[in-house]
């Protein structure tokens, strides 16, 4: 393989991110690997860009700023969406970055099996389909006989998933516990040290764009027992789905309660955990010395082996390009086992 074509489905925050990074780093993964990178199709929610001879990742991002679509991205432009565009176009790895759907896992889940069943890699930073249909979509995989990759599915650009299945190899994992979010890191910081209610910090977070319109995944847990379901299928080889994961999240988070806490040398953060005994995702105490006191939009997981004690990680949880490195190290690793 010398050219890697891609399709990029999905053109949010994310998908955007995606785009910037290719259009960074493809130079260098073309002098390091001798593998060029090319985009041949990137699709938003209806609308798409595709051409066989490559897109060029700067005109994707401006004709999406501009115009809200890329159907009006010059001479390539279409009004093919979904599946339609992998039946559009020869690719070789699907870059999967639409919007998480907890209830139905669509149309991440039918994009990844057609893909799979056309036999193609994929690469997604998805939680939806993986945390409902982890099992059936490993199975998919394996017997289409292809990678699929999803680091950025939790913790975003910090490493978790690739730190334990392959740095940590030769160890056996008995829990990991984390913090997994970073908006609800955010709110919990913010009350702590600034002293603000739970609905003037979450009013803040809204406005600096760090908690959407609708916060409900990530303050109610839902986001973050995702990444728990992930991580127990992935590291720990648990069958799970998100209906084994007790979730309470930080909506009924009094102040009194932080700073009665805080008065004690403690933290209240929202810790998720993975191990045999239990899926958990709720707020927890924590030591002030603790490495769970994180401040700010910062995820952590802390992993105990058995022959390398505990490893703790740190990184951002959000952000699209942080995001995207997750997902273009994938790809990465994608190109170095062909």
């Amino acid at each position: 393989m010398d050219e890697c074509k891609l399709i990029l489905m999905g053109f949010g925050a994310v998908g955007q991110g995606v785009a910037k990074a290719i259009s960074l780093k493809k130079d260098m993964i073309n002098e390091k690997y001798g593998i060029t990178l090319k985009v041949v199709a990137a699709a938003d929610s209806s609308t798409s860009a595709i051409c066989q001879d490559g897109l060029d990742e700067e005109l994707l991002l401006k004709t999406k700023e501009e115009t809200g679509k890329l159907a009006n991205y010059s001479d390539c432009g279409s009004d093919k969406s979904g599946i339609e565009v992998l039946d559009a176009v020869d690719y070789d790895v699907l870059i999967e970055a639409t919007p998480t759907n907890i209830k139905d896992a669509e149309p991440a889940k039918s994009l990844t099996l057609k893909a799979f069943a056309d036999g193609k890699d994929v690469v997604t930073s998805n939680k939806g389909h993986l945390a409902l249909f982890y099992k059936e979509l490993i199975e998919a995989k394996e017997a289409a006989g292809v990678d699929f990759k999803f680091e950025a599915s939790v913790g975003g650009a910090m490493p978790i998933i690739n730190l334990c299945q392959e740095t940590l190899a030769s160890c056996g994992i008995s829990s990991i516990k984390g913090i997994l979010n970073g908006t609800t890191n955010y709110i919990l910081s913010r009350m702590t040290t600034e002293g603000m209610s739970y609905e003037n910090t979450l009013a803040e977070a809204q406005q600096l764009g760090i908690a959407e319109t609708d916060p409900t995944q990530d303050v109610e847990g839902i986001d973050a027992a995702c990444k728990v379901v992930i991580l127990a299928n992935s590291v720990l080889g648990i069958d799970a789905t998100y209906a084994d994961v007790e979730v309470r999240g930080i909506s009924d988070v009094s102040l009194d309660a932080i700073n009665l806490a805080k008065e004690e040398g403690y933290y209240v953060k929202l810790i998720g955990e993975v191990s045999e005994k239990q899926l958990k995702v709720s707020p927890r105490l924590v030591k002030k010395n603790s490495p769970f006191a994180i401040d700010g939009t910062l995820n952590l997981a802390n992993v105990t082996t058995d022959l390398a004690d505990d490893i703790t990680v740190m990184g951002k949880g959000a952000g699209s390009l942080e995001t995207a490195s997750a997902m273009l190290t994938d790809l990465i690793n994608i190109i170095k086992n062909k």
